[in-house]
């Protein structure tokens, strides 16, 4: 895959936000795809003709029923003092550390990462709020996060 440097990303300051530092040699883990690699892994794992979640078509695995379940809140965790995943997320993801992420914020913005990486940092992923979804490699376990401060954990189908 093709990728861009944290410094060319469009939305690269949430990783270097003050109040949340990343240690550089994390930082060197988080890797935003270039565009035509983001275009291809949206298009290939999230949806063939959406170009963001609220663009959602019928056919799209996100927007069928069964895939997701209760909506958990994020946003209480989020401005804790604590690091920790949300309750339900955490138990929902029983990922090895260093299985690949992707969050994937719409076809032109997705970030990889590890498991262990995203786990720690969760909090600058999501100063982006605007519906994104993480998937892990050869996963099916996924999870969606809304803007209104809740998130839904589900099971991506299996092709």
């Amino acid at each position: 895959m093709n990728y861009v440097p944290l410094s060319d990303f469009k939305w690269g300051w949430i990783f270097r936000h003050r109040e949340l530092p990343i240690p550089s040699e994390h930082l060197e883990l988080i890797r935003p795809l270039a565009k035509n690699a983001a275009n291809q892994y949206w298009k290939t794992h999230i949806s063939k003709e959406a170009a963001h979640a609220v663009n959602f078509l019928g056919d799209d695995w996100p927007s069928h029923n069964g895939v997701w379940n209760d909506k958990e809140n994020w946003e209480a965790a989020w401005d804790s003092d604590s690091q920790e995943l949300p309750e339900a997320l955490a138990e929902h993801i029983q990922w090895e550390s260093n299985v690949t992420v992707f969050f994937c914020y719409d076809v032109d913005h997705v970030v990889q990462t590890r498991w262990d990486i995203f786990q720690q940092h969760w909090k600058n992923f999501l100063f982006v709020d605007d519906e994104p979804i993480l998937l892990g490699k050869n996963r099916n376990e996924c999870v969606r996060f809304h803007s209104d401060g809740s998130y839904q954990t589900g099971m991506k189908p299996k092709r």
